[in-house]
C-alpha cells in the first residue's frame, strides 16, 4: 500500500501523487477512520519518494518495505498559542531524553514509530522518530471527537524517553520561505472526505433498492423509480464526483511543481498551495450536504440507529474541523485579488 508512489528504482510501485490519493479516497469509501489513521504513514512514504536528501531515508524506506506504519504529530495542548511547542529535550550522554505530551497523535495506536518535535536546553527546535514500543513512551486512547473516532488521535505522552543520537534531526526545521509541500497534509484530508462522499452514495443506493418504500402520493411503485429519490441521489453522486475530481487536480498541480524552473517555483507554489485551500472549501462544504441529502433517499427509518447514516455527516464535519474555511477562501481571494501569498506554515 504505502509502495504506491515510491519509484520502482527503490523497490516501490511507482506512481504518481495523483496515483496515491486516488487510492486514498477508495479506503475512505471502505473506512474514512482507516485512511486518516494511515496518513501518518503516506506523509512518510511522500517525504522517501520525494526528497532524496531526507534524512535517515534508507532507513525509513527499509522500514516501508518491512511493512511499518508511522504516526505524528507537534500539536500539544499546553494551554500555549496553537504551533507552540513545550516538549523539552535535553543531552543526556551520547544521546538525549524528551518530555513532553503530544495530542491529536493520529494513528498513534497502529503505528510502529512516531515523529515529532521538541526544544533542547538552548531553545533549538529539532524533529525526533522513536519507536512506540520504548520505555516510557505512553499512548492514550482518549480521542473524543463527534466523528473519525477510530483514527486513534488521542495523546502521545513521553515521560524520559531516551533517544539515541541518530533519532534526532535539528536539521530542516526552520519556517520555509513557501512550502507547498506543507499543504499535503490537507489535500490528503480532501481524499477523505471524497472518500466519505462515496460511502454517502453507497448507502443512499443500497437504502433505496432494499429498504426505502415510495411515499403515498408517489407515480412509483419502487423507491428505486420515484423520480425525487432519483434525484436526490444523482445529486449525492454529482457531489462524490466534484470531490474527487477537485483532489485529483490538485495533486496534478501540486507534483508540477517540482518540475518547474527555480525563478519560478515559488510563484508555482503559491498557486498550488490556494488550489489546496479551495479545494478543502468545496471538499467540505459538498460532503456535508451530500451527508445530509441521504436523509431525503427515505423517510423515517433513515434515521435508525442501527443504519448509523449520520456517522457520515459527524466524520466530514470532524475532518472539515481541521481547516477554517472561511479563512481559507479569504486567503484565495486575496492572492487572487492582490497577489498576497499564502502563509508558509504547513498548517495551511
Amino acid at each position: 500500500m504505502l509502495l504506491v508512489g515510491i519509484p520502482v528504482a527503490d523497490g516501490g510501485a511507482g506512481g504518481t501523487l495523483r496515483d496515491v490519493l486516488d487510492l486514498v479516497v477508495t479506503i475512505a469509501r471502505h473506512d474514512s477512520s482507516v485512511a486518516q489513521a494511515l496518513r501518518g504513514s503516506f506523509g512518510t512514504a511522500f517525504g522517501v519518494a520525494n526528497d532524496p536528501a531526507l534524512a535517515g531515508r534508507e532507513r525509513t524506506l527499509q522500514r516501508i518495505h518491512a511493512g511499518h506504519l508511522f504516526a505524528g504529530t507537534v500539536n500539544e495542548r499546553t494551554g500555549g498559542a496553537s504551533g507552540s511547542v513545550n516538549t523539552t529535550l535535553r543531552r543526556d550522554g551520547d544521546g538525549y531524553v524528551v518530555n513532553g505530551e503530544k495530542y491529536y497523535s493520529t494513528g498513534g495506536l497502529y503505528a510502529s514509530w512516531f515523529s515529532s518535535t521538541a526544544k533542547d536546553e538552548d531553545g533549538r527546535m529539532a524533529r525526533f522518530q522513536v519507536p512506540l514500543d520504548r520505555e516510557g513512551v505512553e499512548r492514550l486512547d482518549d480521542f473524543d471527537a463527534v466523528g473519525q473516532r477510530l483514527t486513534a488521535s488521542g495523546t502521545t505522552r513521553f515521560v524520559d524517553v531516551r533517544l539515541d543520537a541518530d533519532e534526532v534531526d535539528f536539521s530542516g526545521t526552520e519556517r520555509p520561505a513557501l512550502n507547498p509541500w506543507g499543504g499535503l497534509e490537507h489535500l490528503y484530508l480532501c481524499a477523505v472526505q471524497a472518500g466519505i462522499a462515496y460511502n454517502v452514495l453507497d448507502d443512499a443506493v443500497v437504502f433505496a433498492q432494499e429498504v426505502a418504500r415510495p411515499i403515498k402520493h408517489s407515480t412509483a411503485d419502487r423507491s428505486v423509480d420515484d423520480p425525487y429519490v432519483q434525484h436526490t441521489v444523482g445529486r449525492i453522486a454529482s457531489k462524490a464526483h466534484a470531490v474527487r475530481s477537485a483532489v485529483l487536480i490538485a495533486a496534478e498541480e501540486l507534483e508540477k511543481v517540482r518540475d518547474v524552473p527555480e525563478d519560478r517555483r515559488r510563484a508555482a507554489g503559491a498557486a498550488a498551495s490556494i488550489t489546496i485551500a479551495q479545494t478543502q472549501a468545496l471538499a467540505a462544504e459538498q460532503t456535508l450536504e451530500a451527508a445530509t441529502l441521504l436523509f431525503d433517499v427515505g423517510g423515517g427509518s433513515a434515521t435508525d440507529r442501527a443504519r448509523g447514516f449520520d456517522r457520515h455527516w459527524r466524520n466530514s464535519r470532524t475532518v472539515a474541523n481541521h481547516n477554517p474555511r472561511d479563512w481559507k477562501l479569504a486567503k484565495a481571494g486575496a492572492f487572487l485579488l492582490t497577489g498576497a501569498e499564502p502563509p508558509t506554515s504547513g498548517l495551511f
